[in-house]
């Protein structure tokens, strides 16, 4: 990447080839694409688009308040600018957003990260500030004079969504203001807050007495600890009375200081969100590191097993409650669910890249290979690999299945895929 002189423009040098993987990781790069796709009138245009993406037809991307812009090249060579348009925030939608986002700490903690969290969108949405486009709002321009989004200014918005997957800052960008110009604004403003929170305040004699009877306001909420709380040691000597075992307690003291510190996180910024029905408790409890005896202790109590109990904790650190319930759960994928996950499939690949899978449920198997997809409730990807006749989580979740399956390395070595009478 290399910066203009102006900050208000930014050039990202072209992306190299990304044959058989999704363009969009992040749930605002997914959102990006969800305006570009609901809005093209031609969905043949949609999939040259991604073609000449996935081929590296598409040139250095400039970024600037407004508009995007890039050249794109045809199959046969044939060049062409692609820009595409999208409207900026006004001066005052931008002193809303500004103000909004200075009161929460954790929103600027999250931008720096580089990262756009869902509730910061809902906060900027209900201030009257819509940084995701919605349907129509990204209006195409080429020289090929398509009237409506053509495979060149399709392949850009893919592209795109490669970049912002990266660095949510150049939606702020295409809206209208740059990083530095957003995080310094941001700074005077929290700078400007902590000042007056300081600041002492007079109050007139007579007044302070006629609102003697009025109870003052709560207190601000504590800050969150920078990390848990250490329980005590059970170890104390004393010989433990019959059927308690102080190494079990002191592991699930401590992990529930854990628990109760992201909880309280969580509270801190909005709202909870941890939620898990009592039987993957044991999974979450395991997935903490115990020692071996209380790790048998789990393995025996959840009904899993050493192994079972391992593979689902395999899954729950790719995605919680979530990945537990698709390694668990299988069931029978029709109607709509099944219309929407067979145009998934289709759209994920061009007609000669597909790859052959059998469906089974919600399970569908790499022909072949010991890789396997597996569709959650939520319409997202799941990828498996078959390893020592089980098959184990294999990566995160991903609304694209063939960005899922592209983060399955299958070893050379590894076991086939199952037969027609094998379980999926």
């Amino acid at each position: 990447m290399t910066r203009h002189e102006s900050d208000t423009e930014r050039t990202f040098a072209a992306l190299p080839p990304a044959h058989g993987r999704g363009f969009a990781q992040t749930w605002w790069g997914q959102a990006w694409l969800t305006a570009l796709e609901g809005t093209a009138l031609d969905s043949a245009q949609l999939k040259t688009g991604r073609r000449l993406a996935r081929a590296g037809a598409v040139g250095a991307v400039s970024v600037r308040p407004g508009r995007l812009t890039a050249v794109v090249q045809d199959r046969d060579r044939t060049a062409h600018r692609a820009d595409v348009l999208l409207e900026e925030l006004s001066p005052e939608q931008w002193e809303r957003f500004l103000d909004m986002t200075a009161e929460r700490a954790g929103h600027v903690a999250a931008l720096l990260d580089r990262e756009m969290p869902p509730h910061l969108v809902e906060d900027a949405a209900e201030a009257g500030v819509h940084l995701l486009p919605g349907l129509g709002d990204l209006e195409p321009e080429c020289d090929c004079e398509a009237w409506d989004h053509c495979g060149h200014t399709a392949a850009l918005c893919y592209q795109v969504a490669r970049l912002l997957d990266q660095d949510p800052f150049l939606l702020l960008l295409m809206r209208g203001r740059a990083e530095d110009t957003v995080l310094d604004d941001l700074q005077t403003r929290s700078g400007a807050s902590a000042a007056q929170a300081s600041a002492p305040e007079g109050v007139d004699a007579a007044e302070a007495y006629a609102t003697g009877d009025i109870l003052p306001p709560l207190p601000h909420l504590p800050g969150l600890p920078d990390a848990p709380g250490v329980p005590p040691s059970l170890d104390t000597g004393t010989p433990p009375a019959p059927g308690v075992d102080p190494a079990a307690l002191e592991f699930l003291a401590a992990r529930t200081a854990v628990l109760a510190h992201g909880l309280l996180g969580e509270a801190l910024d909005g709202g909870f969100r941890a939620e898990w029905p009592p039987a993957h408790d044991a999974v979450r409890l395991a997935a903490g590191d115990p020692g071996r005896d209380v790790a048998d202790r789990l393995a025996e109590g959840s009904g899993r097993g050493r192994e079972g109990l391992a593979t689902a904790v395999r899954a729950w650190r790719h995605g919680g409650t979530a990945a537990l319930s698709v390694l668990d759960e299988e069931w029978g994928v029709g109607g709509e669910a099944l219309a929407r996950a067979r145009a998934s499939l289709d759209s994920a690949w061009d007609s000669d890249e597909r790859p052959e899978l059998r469906a089974r449920g919600n399970r569908w198997t790499l022909v072949g290979a010991p890789v396997q997809l597996r569709l959650g409730r939520d319409g997202r990807w799941w990828p498996y690999r078959k390893e020592s006749g089980r098959w184990q989580p294999a990566g995160g979740a991903a609304h694209d299945p063939a960005t899922a399956l592209a983060s399955v390395t299958a070893p050379a070595s590894a076991e086939s895929a199952p037969t027609e009478g094998e379980s999926a």
